[in-house]
């Protein structure tokens, strides 16, 4: 799977094109950073580590993750958001909020620690996870 680094020495923020939803959370909350009609379109430069660290655990698809460089304390992301919420997003995915286990039916799980997109339209190449799928098809729901 292809993916690209961007690095400001302290934090990496790791970008895997092939799972990006285009939800557009990226861009509406760091705007200086996340810039997708430019090259190259994440600008490190363009917030602090704690914002850019913030604003990636935001991604809903996974798309966007990083990793802290040696030396730099690891943020402690099992803690955050103890809660559970699960919310319908209108002609698209079901988005669940927090800690939660997905269990596949070969019996494997996966644990997620933040945002998830789940498919709802049944067209997602990336099943249980929405691939931005529903917008191409004009899922209603």
């Amino acid at each position: 799977m292809k993916k690209k680094e961007y690095s400001n020495g302290e934090v990496t923020i790791v970008w895997q094109p092939e799972k990006c939803i285009h939800s557009g959370i990226c861009v509406k909350g760091l705007p200086k950073v996340f810039r997708p009609e430019e090259k190259p379109w994440i600008n490190i430069e363009g917030a602090s580590t704690e914002d850019l660290v913030y604003q990636v655990k935001q991604c809903p698809s996974g798309a966007l993750g990083f990793y802290m460089e040696e030396g730099e304390d690891k943020p402690q992301v099992e803690s955050e958001k103890k809660e559970q919420m699960a919310e319908v997003m209108p002609n698209g995915p079901l988005m669940v909020y927090g800690n939660i286990e997905v269990k596949y039916a070969d019996g494997t799980t996966e644990k997620k620690f933040k945002t998830t997109a789940f498919c709802r339209c049944g067209s997602s190449e990336n099943k249980p996870y929405c691939d931005g799928t529903h917008k191409k098809m004009g899922f209603k729901g």
